[in-house]
């Protein structure tokens, strides 16, 4: 790991940033249900605005869940003391790079 990287203290942040991102895909289960086709208590421009919401839920969600696996393997990352080093070139990430993303994978050249 790259001097000035304080394991412990990334990994709770990776961890507490998939806690939250699990718990927003649970609280978004609602607005991913299937829509109701019952004509009689919705209208068809409601139900457009629901299918609208639920695409919207669901890409979302999507994202929600590839972002927890780019946490995972930072933390696998982590565990095998490759954090903190590019996936692609080797070299050191530069610490303000892991400071906003934390489970950020390349050094700036690469991304």
């Amino acid at each position: 790991m790259p001097m000035g990287t304080d394991a412990e203290n990334v990994r709770e942040r990776l961890t507490a940033l998939k806690a939250e991102l699990l718990e927003l895909s649970r609280s978004g289960r609602e607005d991913r249900r299937p829509v109701e086709l019952d004509q009689q208590s919705v209208g068809r421009l409601s139900r457009q605005d629901s299918l609208q919401v639920q695409a919207m839920a669901q890409a979302a969600d999507v994202r929600r869940l590839q972002e927890v696996r780019r946490i995972d393997a930072a933390l696998q990352r982590l565990d095998d003391g490759e954090y903190g080093w590019c996936t692609e070139c080797g070299e050191a990430i530069e610490a303000r790079r892991l400071e906003i993303d934390p489970a950020s994978p390349r050094c700036a050249g690469c991304a």
